[in-house]
């Protein structure tokens, strides 16, 4: 029992101390594992923390505690190490003890009450809905997923949140671009009116016009001379300075403007459905892939119950906002900010900071004790400015954490593979998933920290070989379910293998995996406070490797009945241990390869 153990082993310290030293018996007593199994199993540095504040030599600390360490029957030696560190040595019947508790708690078996059920909100994904999820959006979803399933088996009340910007220019620029395809469908090419190289220009938008075409005909058809009045025109297309930029802009904002006057209220229609095509293929995509929302938190609720004016009028009130060329201003420079941000145009638009700021004001609302937020990279810069306006608000900061998720590369034969369709789009996760498989997709998102640079090596995660490490992991849990089904065909057998005597298996094979199933708790705790998954695949490559060497240098179903049934226990144990930790990761575990 592992847990217990370590918790036995820190009493045991916690004895020692309080005889050594009893003014220091609330010091902190830190055990891990060696990193060399010539260690031990557990290491203290009790006695060098202890031998500043004290004045004396660690190493006869170390020995002054080691000699007050209460007898134990789990532990088989200690020993001073290096500067003054304790080592404990366990016996094996205390390692092998950890087979039956996994056994008995099945995939329960290291769960965790770390987050004591406190409520927590993770918001992950929230993608524009304004075109097919790609590989970046994939990374996040892999990791937002597999950091939820963590967290709520590390003991947190956990919500999956997806927040919807349905309210902002993105989607005005995505209607706009579906009705002007929608237009040319009923004019000649000559006619037509310019496609702005600023729109949406796949191939989904196309088809989204059709479908508009196929439900109402010609309803939306108006002039082209009317949608084109008042735009500032073009400039050249191989113009990108900012005066060009700047024009392309105006541009489309005034044809945004003459479609909604034009269109009136059929204007909703248009926009709300590319906001409903979207939002489904964005919806069943994730679905698809295994990662699934608890809450669709809609933007536009935020304006309509009046939120976003509250919140502006409240950081008003407190004297955190000011007037300058027309526009309301934060002053998040006074909270680490590298600027002030405006929050009101001129115009009197609201600002997507602005909603920003009201949709966190909810979640504090809503009762969240914890609340997550996995944002790409590239925005970084806008962690201090949320955090801000939180305080401003009078709220705790910290309960926010914010995640960052770097973009992935695809690479095919060692080269960097084209982010680029036949349409002149990027690659969808749909096209990822139905080259590589979920698996693959799930896992190899999470092999790196989430804030670190990946590179997706396709032809490595298609293939079924060692080196692949999901196809390795799998293949682990295959092996034990072909084992077992050679053993034994009666489901009963199997549910005695908890009351399997296992103090037969003492080969340092066995005790090895003992040992490293026995950390898999420990692990749990340690992603979990750390927000990373990635420690979890890392446990389990080494636990795959742990059992295929055991497997492929010892015979399981030896005739020796007792010691057969052992290894047997001690394989399906290892079968419950990766059944846990590919769940986390939204890994299916197949029973044959």
């Amino acid at each position: 029992m592992t847990d217990d153990i370590k918790t036995h082993l820190t009493d045991l310290m916690r004895a020692a101390l309080i005889s050594v030293v009893p003014d220091q018996a609330d010091t902190d007593i830190v055990l891990e594992r060696p990193k060399q199994a010539a260690h031990g199993d557990f290491s203290c540095n009790l006695a060098m923390q202890l031998a500043r504040p004290m004045k004396r030599n660690p190493r006869e600390l170390a020995q002054l505690l080691l000699s007050e360490i209460p007898k134990s029957p789990c532990v088989g030696k200690t020993e001073i190490a290096g500067a003054g560190f304790i080592n404990f040595h366990l016996r094996p019947s205390a390692k092998l003890e950890v087979i039956r508790r996994i056994l008995v708690q099945g995939g329960a078996f290291g769960r965790s009450t770390l987050g004591g059920k406190k409520k927590l909100q993770i918001e992950f994904v929230s993608a524009n809905p304004t075109g097919p999820l790609h590989v970046g959006h994939g990374r996040g979803a892999a990791y937002g997923a597999s950091l939820s399933n963590l967290l709520a088996f590390a003991g947190w009340d956990v919500t999956r949140e997806y927040y919807v910007n349905d309210a902002g220019r993105q989607m005005d620029i995505l209607a706009l671009s579906a009705w002007l395809r929608y237009l040319e469908l009923y004019t000649e090419a000559s006619a037509r009116i310019p496609f702005p190289p600023n729109a949406y220009q796949g191939d989904y938008v196309r088809d989204m016009a059709e479908q508009m075409k196929i439900a109402h005909d010609g309803k939306y058809v108006r002039p082209a001379a009317t949608v084109l009045q008042g735009t500032p025109g073009l400039p050249d297309t191989e113009r990108t300075d900012d005066e060009a930029r700047a024009q392309r802009e105006a541009h489309l904002d005034a044809l945004i403007a003459n479609a909604k006057a034009l269109l009136g209220e059929d204007w909703n229609y248009v926009h709300n459905h590319v906001l409903t095509e979207q939002l489904e293929d964005c919806r069943s995509d994730l679905e698809e892939f295994g990662v699934h929302f608890d809450v669709w938190f809609s933007e536009k609720s935020l304006f309509d119950t009046g939120l976003v004016a509250r919140c502006v009028e409240q950081l008003d009130k407190a004297g955190h906002l000011y007037d300058q060329d027309g526009a309301r201003w934060f002053k998040s420079s006074a909270f680490g900010d590298e600027k002030d941000r405006v929050v009101q145009r001129d115009n009197g638009l609201y600002t997507y900071f602005a909603s920003d700021i009201a949709y966190h004001l909810n979640k504090y609302d809503r009762g969240f004790e914890r609340i997550i937020n996995i944002w790409g990279a590239d925005h970084h810069g806008y962690i201090p400015r949320v955090k801000g306006a939180l305080t401003a608000l009078g709220l705790d900061a910290d309960v926010l954490d914010v995640a960052l998720v770097q973009f992935a590369v695809l690479y095919r034969n060692g080269q960097k593979a084209s982010m680029s369709t036949r349409s002149g789009e990027f690659v969808t996760l749909r096209t990822l998933r139905e080259e590589v498989g979920n698996d693959a997709c799930r896992f190899f998102y999470v092999l790196r920290k989430s804030d670190q640079h990946l590179d997706f090596d396709l032809d490595l995660a298609t293939s079924q070989s060692n080196e692949n490490p999901v196809y390795y992991i799998q293949y682990a849990h295959a092996r034990v379910c072909s084992l077992l089904a050679q053993w034994s065909t009666h489901p009963d057998d199997e549910a005695a293998l908890a009351n399997t005597e296992c103090a037969v298996l003492n080969n340092p094979h066995e005790l090895a995996l003992a040992a490293k199933l026995g950390e898999f708790p420990e692990v749990i705790e340690s992603a979990a406070n750390e927000l990373a998954p990635h420690l979890i695949a890392f446990y389990l490559k080494d636990l795959a490797a742990e059992f295929h060497s055991y497997y492929n240098a010892e015979r399981m179903l030896v005739d020796d009945v007792l010691l057969k049934n052992a290894r047997i226990a001690l394989s399906v144990a290892v079968r419950q241990v990766i059944r846990n930790g590919l769940a986390i990761l939204g890994v299916s575990c197949p029973q044959s390869m």
